[in-house]
């Protein structure tokens, strides 16, 4: 069954409606809309009570991108009360390029939960690969994610590492590898024998050689493989 595109006065009716439903449905059917049209009415909604709806307004404004909507998510991004909103801004402000590149690193230094830290991750990596952010500013961050509780943020910094492989921050990066190298938790080795590959040194043949008679199979097969490459 085929539906009907909801009509701009039908949107404008069920955003301002009492039940979640109505008001989903309505920013969900922004989509099909004008930025000039869409953010106006997603403005409406960038208080609401409901988190998921605050969530899909925080998404739409990184689609219908205005003066206006970077703004607000400027400010949902600081200071929604719910750290998934806030994640998803963050994910929205990405689309904007590297003019929210400031914005993002405040995020990721001043947020430690690790929702906010793996949503901000992958922008910065991608914004680091195009040139738009510093080997120092990436390092910076790298060393923040290895300080992380959460092992899923502290093996997206040890995937970086391997960018300084040949740089100034060498020295530094392998230090890190090697403790990270001797981390409780196998997926922290592993993900550590996968970045240890970009460095030709004798200090990470050394750790690959230590890391070739661990424990768990899944670290030495990773460690196989970097030694292959």
């Amino acid at each position: 069954m085929i539906r009907t595109p909801m009509e701009l006065h039908e949107i404008k009716r069920n955003i301002a409606s009492e039940d979640p439903q109505d008001r989903m449905k309505a920013i969900t059917a922004l989509k099909d809309h004008a930025p000039e049209v869409a953010v106006p009415l997603l403005l409406t909604r960038k208080d609401d009570r409901e988190f998921m709806i605050r969530s899909f307004v925080a998404m739409g404004l990184g689609f219908k991108q205005t003066p206006e909507a970077y703004a607000a998510l400027l400010e949902i991004v600081q200071f929604d009360r719910d750290v998934n909103v806030r994640s998803e801004a963050a994910n929205s402000l990405g689309k904007y390029g590297d003019v929210a590149t400031p914005v993002l690193l405040k995020a990721f230094r001043e947020n430690d939960h690790w929702l906010m830290r793996l949503s901000v991750f992958p922008i910065l990596e991608a914004l680091a690969e195009a040139g738009k952010l510093s080997k120092a500013e990436l390092y910076d961050l790298c060393m923040l994610g290895l300080q992380d509780k959460d092992v899923m943020v502290k093996a997206s910094a040890i995937a970086q590492l391997q960018h300084f492989a040949g740089t100034s921050y060498e020295a530094g990066a392998l230090n890190a590898l090697t403790q990270c190298a001797q981390a409780k938790r196998w997926y922290v080795r592993r993900q550590t024998a996968m970045s240890l590959k970009a460095f030709d040194t004798e200090a990470a043949q050394d750790l690959l050689a230590m890391l070739q008679r661990d424990e768990d199979h899944r670290v030495v097969a990773a460690t196989l493989e970097s030694l292959v490459s």
